[in-house]
């Protein structure tokens, strides 16, 4: 079962928003990355195998330096 979802991802200010693009884009199961406007500063579009690699996905995002919260949205249908 793949597991689709989308990863809001706020930002510490004055972050450089590029680095953040390339190191979230690294992670395994990050399918697209985009800076945005709005109440987000950047849409990862992530897919893995199943909940629990979607937890790991959640905790290597926490790690990248300026990511400073985040909000997950798993797709139902689509």
């Amino acid at each position: 079962m793949t597991v689709r979802a989308y990863q809001l991802v706020d930002t510490a200010p004055g972050s450089e928003i590029s680095i953040l693009e390339t190191k979230l884009s690294a992670i395994k199961g990050t399918r697209m990355v985009d800076a945005v406007t709005g109440p987000h500063d950047i849409i990862c579009l992530v897919e893995v195998g199943e909940l629990a690699d979607l937890a790991a996905y959640q905790n290597a995002v926490h790690n990248v330096k300026g990511v400073t919260r985040t909000m997950t949205c798993v797709v139902l249908q689509g």
